[in-house]
């Protein structure tokens, strides 16, 4: 019999934060998942930290890479270890409250259409509900944002994810890129924020996201002039007029902050979106 849900945890040097974030998962409300946890070749203690852990809990399945694969490659390698139908991604960095898989789970089985569930950053979304392809790209681009944020925030439908390949090997947006490839394609469900817990700390690839901009602003484009995407040429024009003006914006404030790099990225942002035909 397999598990409704596989969780999955990544780890690279993260001994100091990941015992708190296995147990998080362990003290899950919901209880039927098993618990993949795949070191990338730590040089730290935190193999012993996981082994300690799989030694008293039976659904913790540990693997230890020989050499380090990187981040998206290694998750990529953890989801072909999964047996369960949904993958629920939770890095050894950060947390999830007792109930998150269990309403995850409960939303994601009443809507079987779906691929992807978002625990969206903000606070209107109090309960679980479906929107179709279209409604999330409206959502994202008119109103908040819901394909910004990393694997933490996000329960995926197996079959959709190894169908579509998984994740891309590009760091900071090979998420993303693959949210926006989903909910092209399928209704998603949306959650409320407060179910994870992401923890800041100066080691993370946030502290590094700068160096992505551009990558990130044009990885949407791909989806948005999709022949499969729903939106109207209408929106589509306002939301490249938009993103040219915050492109603009995001230069000159850059500029003041005497911050020239990113400046540089955000004036090849604006000079794409300028080029665009739509």
């Amino acid at each position: 019999m397999f598990p409704l849900v596989s969780v999955i945890m990544t780890c690279y040097n993260r001994e100091t934060l990941i015992a708190e974030s296995i147990q998080s998962v362990l003290n899950s409300d919901f209880s039927d998942f098993e618990f993949i946890i795949v070191d990338d070749n730590s040089s730290d203690n935190s193999v012993q930290v996981i082994k300690e852990f799989a030694a008293k809990d039976s659904r913790i399945k540990y693997f230890i890479n020989r050499q380090n694969l990187g981040d998206y490659p290694n998750r990529n390698y953890a989801a072909s270890l999964a047996t369960g139908k949904y993958l629920k991604y939770v890095d050894s960095d950060d947390l999830i409250k007792p109930e998150c898989l269990g309403e995850m789970l409960a939303a994601m089985e009443l809507y079987p259409d779906t691929s992807l569930g978002i625990c969206v950053k903000n606070s209107a979304v109090i309960n679980p509900v479906k929107v179709s392809s279209k409604e999330s790209y409206e959502m994202h681009f008119f109103k908040f944002p819901l394909f910004n944020s990393g694997p933490l925030h996000y329960i995926i439908r197996r079959d959709a994810f190894e169908k579509n390949g998984g994740f891309e090997n590009e760091r900071m947006i090979s998420d993303s890129d693959l949210w926006y490839k989903l909910a092209l394609q399928y209704s998603v469900v949306l959650f409320r924020p407060d179910l994870v817990w992401q923890r800041l700390h100066e080691k993370q690839e946030l502290s590094d996201q700068k160096y992505f901009i551009v990558r990130a602003a044009k990885i949407k484009w791909k989806y948005l002039l999709n022949e499969k995407c729903e939106l109207s040429r209408g929106q589509i024009k306002l939301i490249r007029e938009n993103r040219i003006k915050r492109y603009l914006g995001f230069f000159l404030s850059s500029i003041k902050r005497l911050d020239f790099f990113s400046a540089g990225c955000y004036f090849r942002c604006f000079t794409f979106c300028l080029k665009l035909k739509v």
